[in-house]
């Protein structure tokens, strides 16, 4: 079974809802120069296109403007209020699509020690830290693939000398683009190398999320090298396997 996140973009100002609908009328307004154009166009009454500018200026402020007859016929136009509504409508939408595209990345592994909130769990590529809940011995860590950050391995910081608590060398085996967004996908390093040097494949995909343009900079290809950092807040902890009760630690 695959389960798939939804998301509607919506607006909310003084009670008034603002949703995709709204945003196409402003946009037939705009395009048409008409309100009687834009209702026709999408296949509205002039009057219930009219009642919705009426309640949405209620809460945000004039959206239009009479453009007064002359050579031109006159007609309607938006103001920059409307503009403005159109513009942080479309960045919320590429927020949430960024949101829905995310993809997470799951690291098993053995809470090793604690600090706080957050543990260091033994998994197959190396020690994580992350925020692991209190009692929790066997854990999974579910790392998100918009909290990921690639770069060269030669000019990224060494560990503890940056935020990023979690870096991992890995390989690209794939790049899945479209709509300006890239989905890279790692085949990670064991952290730990053997004292000969060699390298050994940890048999753990992560996958990261990035822009195209951030892409194409780094030139990524399939068989590239690339460090994969994450903060430890981004990689969360649920436990697998039962915490030890109290009566075992008595008895111990």
């Amino acid at each position: 079974m695959t389960l798939e996140k939804g998301y509607r973009t919506e607006l909310s100002v003084d009670g008034i809802t603002i949703d995709r609908r709204d945003i196409e009328m402003l946009e037939a307004i705009d395009r048409h120069g008409s309100m009687h154009a834009a209702a026709d166009a999408l296949g509205r009454s002039y009057a219930r296109l009219q009642q919705r500018i009426v309640e949405l200026e209620a809460a945000v402020g004039d959206l239009t403007e009479r453009r007064r007859g002359g050579k031109g016929g006159g007609g309607t136009e938006l103001t920059e209020t409307a503009l403005e509504l159109r513009r942080r409508f479309e960045r919320h939408q590429t927020e949430l699509d960024g949101v829905a595209r995310a993809t997470e990345s799951v690291f098993a592994g053995t809470v090793r020690e604690r600090t706080g909130t957050l543990g260091t769990v033994e998994t197959a590529a190396g020690p994580v830290v992350a925020l692991v809940p209190a009692g929790a011995t066997t854990v999974q860590i579910g790392v998100r693939s918009d909290a990921v950050v690639l770069a060269d391995p030669e000019e990224s910081p060494e560990r503890g000398v940056t935020s990023f608590r979690n870096q991992f060398t890995g390989t690209v085996s794939s790049i899945d683009s479209s709509d300006g967004v890239a989905r890279v996908t790692l085949d990670l390093e064991r952290v730990d190398e053997p004292p000969d040097g060699s390298k050994s494949v940890a048999d753990v995909e992560l996958e990261t999320l990035v822009t195209q343009e951030s892409a194409d900079s780094l030139g990524i290809t399939v068989g590239k090298t690339l460090r994969a950092s994450f903060k430890a807040t981004a990689a969360r902890a649920t436990p697998t396997g039962d915490a030890p009760s109290a009566d075992d630690d008595a008895s111990s």
